[in-house]
């Protein structure tokens, strides 16, 4: 298995894990390989420095740590579905401003703007600044398996 790192035309970051390189293109080629974040087939590798294991000694490794899991009732799974139809629905339909989000929200807001459905990035500090100021947004709801 090879770890590569990857990021979408939106410069977007992430890791995903192939059989082989071969394995990669063809998927990139066919449009499986997306961006987690915006959905964009536009994925490219990225520099990375290789993971080489040492042949001199054997480092312990500490046990993983256990995960919480679940066993999903039908409900659960329809929240789940409803969840991913939103975030699917908000962008197909709304548009990404990446990190010109706080901004572009904000220009709205005092009428700098026109109105308009945008999504894109802000963290937790501008996320409440943004609620403080009157501003109406909500996270973009991921589902842990839309992930891996």
């Amino acid at each position: 298995m090879i770890k590569y790192a990857l990021a979408c035309e939106q410069a977007h970051e992430f890791e995903s894990w192939f059989p082989s390189s071969e394995a990669f293109e063809t998927q990139r080629k066919r449009g499986f390989v997306t961006c987690p974040f915006c959905n964009s087939p536009k994925v490219e590798k990225q520099i990375m420095a290789p993971s080489v294991a040492r042949t001199d000694k054997t480092p312990k490794r500490p046990a993983p740590e256990p995960q919480p899991v679940a066993v999903l009732s039908e409900r659960e799974r329809e929240l789940r579905a409803a969840l991913r139809a939103l975030r699917e629905h908000v962008m197909k339909n709304a548009e990404n401003v990446g990190n010109g989000f706080v901004e572009e929200a904000r220009k709205m807001h005092y009428g700098e703007t026109e109105e308009r459905s945008i999504y894109g990035e802000a963290d937790l500090a501008e996320a409440r600044a943004l609620l403080e100021e009157g501003i109406d947004v909500m996270p973009l709801p991921v589902v842990p398996d839309d992930r891996n």
